[in-house]
């Protein structure tokens, strides 16, 4: 049936852009019109401002759920004002109504807080009702108002100022979400491993959504993965050694860092925890496939080299090693290749080799060092163990 038949032609097509095709598809931007979109909102405010603490080398975040919208602060530089004559980057009004206008830092020293990608601040202003934007620059404080996405006024100078920085208030759209509120839970954990993974970095996170039953939180975690390890461990029964085995290696084959820390203990389980640039592969990737190839080649050297493996015994196999293991993978690169549409899992064949590499011979050394306990972690892992048997840590929270 052709278009003349049919009444379908070019006047039947809708072309939105900008603000427009962001309300009129708000799943598409943020994930879903559920409480996953808000918290989303939550998580790409976050992102900026986590990026621009670590970019001044320290400082701290705050994030407030008020029961009329959340609050996230940073301490910061604060983005430049227009009104002002700030040069440098993308201005205040610039970066909440244009796409990609806050270009930002990028890389390996870019946190990718967003657990879905990147939607950017326009997005949040867009599926906002209201958003207030207020930055503290050279001595003096601006505000500026927003409404659905638009600007009901030029910046303002609303006085003077100590410190910088930069905050957002601003309340997801009641007419677009089912719920406009963030689940706490969610909140903290996400929080929590921005924390654990940036040991500069301290984000405080407040409830006031009840005001007689307001709680706050602070997340800072100056042993960074070790912590982590620390934390995650938490009933899982006796540690088989004292110290939590930790080491950070830069490779400039995969353009990036590694972050790994690792500790046994006499559990069952396994625990694991996996990450780039901040964002969690829940789907593993290279950077687990190479961590557990360089344990279990380094496991089965000492074994064989110290007559804890018989000659009937295998080697020990990368779905050997979990049994009693408690991890953290973090690798930071300046170029990430994540698979699939939500970038769960971590692709490049580099990151493998150089994860393989750097465990295996930094396990290597700490076997030599530690006969006693290298003995025990070889002894649990020849128990029979089914590979299956790991802890679901994504569902789980991580708070202090």
């Amino acid at each position: 049936m052709g278009a003349e038949a049919s009444g379908y032609d070019a006047s039947h097509i809708e072309v939105l852009e900008g603000r427009a095709a962001v309300r009129k598809r708000p799943g598409m931007w943020v994930g879903s019109t559920g409480e996953r979109g808000p918290r989303h909102m939550v998580f790409t405010v976050v992102d900026r401002a986590v990026n621009d603490v670590l970019a001044a080398g320290t400082g701290s975040v705050e994030v407030t759920l008020a029961p009329d919208g959340v609050r996230v602060a940073d301490s910061g530089p604060g983005i430049p004002v227009e009104a002002a004559g700030h040069s440098g980057g993308p201005a205040l009004e610039a970066v909440l109504t244009r796409w990609e206008s806050e270009k930002g830092p990028k890389g390996r020293h870019a946190v990718d807080a967003a657990p879905f990608f990147s939607s950017g601040l326009f997005v949040v202003n867009a599926l906002s009702s209201r958003l207030t934007a207020e930055v503290r620059r050279e001595g003096v404080r601006w505000t500026q108002e927003y409404e659905q996405g638009v600007a009901v006024g030029p910046p303002v100078a609303a006085g003077p100022a100590t410190g910088t920085g930069t905050a957002f208030f601003f309340r997801p759209d009641a007419g677009i979400f089912e719920t406009p509120e963030c689940s706490l839970p969610a909140l903290e954990q996400r929080l929590a491993e921005l924390a654990l993974l940036n040991p500069g970095l301290e984000i405080s996170l407040t409830d006031e959504r009840t005001p007689d039953q307001a709680r706050a939180q602070r997340f800072r975690f100056p042993g960074g993965t070790r912590d982590f390890v620390s934390l995650l461990e938490e009933g899982a029964g006796s540690p088989l050694h004292p110290d939590v085995i930790h080491f950070e290696r830069e490779d400039p084959r995969m353009a990036g860092v590694m972050d790994v820390a690792l500790r046994w203990s006499d559990s069952d389980e396994e625990r694991m925890r996996s990450f780039a640039n901040s964002r969690a592969t829940g789907e593993g990737g290279t950077h687990t496939a190479g961590f557990r190839a360089g344990l279990a080649a380094a496991l089965s050297a000492y074994g064989r080299t110290h007559g804890l493996l018989t000659a009937a015994d295998p080697d020990f196999g990368p779905d050997r090693i979990g049994r009693g293991l408690t991890s953290v993978v973090s690798v930071w690169l300046d170029g990430p290749e994540f698979e699939g549409a939500t970038r769960g899992r971590l692709g490049g064949a580099e990151v493998h080799a150089c994860v393989e590499q750097a465990v295996r011979e930094h396990l290597s050394v700490w076997l030599m060092e530690h006969p006693e306990q290298a003995k025990s972690v070889i002894g649990i892992c020849r128990l029979p163990w089914n590979p299956q048997d790991r802890f679901d840590l994504h569902s789980s929270t991580v708070a202090n």
